[in-house]
């Protein structure tokens, strides 16, 4: 009997390797924690493409040139989480943005591409702001599970199950890596934004986008975990590129 248990554990985990529930679906517990789903598995209803984006085995394909994948039916609530899956292609880059100014929850492989070598623009990081604190990446070609947790400061990562990315950006011990987002464009007190899926040219795959909104009365205390420590090769490509954001900021108008 004990084997035969275990045989039919196996054979679930077979059938749903992450979460153990259809994809493209809502658990009960899901429901009743208030998550949407906002891709049905079949069709593009609430999303916006210039037609470079379609349902491909119940997932969303990035198929060609032609822009991001925006969901437009509701924008990104202020407080929120976000749950989804990504696949991506054999050096590929993408990306999940969901507030105003370049938050962006970076999808990469990070083994044959160039953001890799940097973990502030390397899978699962607040692209150029904060590095994960380790790759959770699952190897090339399987599928990841993203999850995105904000309300107020505070901004979580998850990669796979583990928190990577942890932090309050009110924390003056982050002014650097806010620092760095706020040249990049972001802007911390903008919200509002629809969620967009980035096509950077690459072939990309996600799936079980979930999104709930955070009620007030629930807290949400940041850790403040440790992110992975940038090279110093890669310290002076972001100064250089800090440098010449300054500069193109300061010369006078064409």
């Amino acid at each position: 009997m004990k084997l035969y248990v275990l045989s039919c554990l196996a054979s679930c985990v077979a059938l749903f390797p992450f979460s153990g529930f259809a994809q493209n679906s809502l658990s009960e517990m899901e429901k009743a924690k208030g998550f949407e789903l906002l891709f049905n598995g079949s069709d593009l209803t609430g999303w916006e493409s210039k037609g470079n984006w379609a349902p491909d085995d119940g997932a969303l394909f990035r198929k060609d040139k032609g822009g991001s994948l925006v969901y437009k039916a509701k924008p990104i609530p202020d407080d929120f989480e976000l749950q989804f899956e990504w696949k991506i292609s054999e050096k590929g880059n993408s990306g999940v943005y969901y507030r105003p100014g370049q938050y962006e929850y970076q999808v990469l492989h990070n083994q044959m591409h160039g953001d890799g070598k940097n973990p502030r623009t390397s899978a699962a990081s607040l692209y150029f702001c904060m590095p994960p604190a380790k790759d959770a990446t699952r190897p090339q070609g399987e599928w990841n599970e993203g999850r995105i947790v904000c309300k107020g400061s505070v901004i979580q990562h998850w990669l796979n199950g583990e928190k990577v990315v942890d932090f309050d950006y009110g924390d003056s011990k982050w002014a650097t890596e806010v620092e760095l987002l706020r040249i990049r464009g972001g802007d911390l007190n903008a919200r509002g934004a629809f969620l967009s899926l980035q096509d950077h040219g690459d072939l990309v795959w996600y799936r079980s986008f979930k999104l709930r909104s955070i009620p007030a009365a629930e807290a949400l205390v940041s850790e403040n975990i440790t992110p992975a420590p940038v090279p110093e090769a890669m310290l002076e490509k972001e100064r250089n590129f800090v440098e010449g954001k300054k500069k193109a900021a300061a010369a006078p108008p064409k």
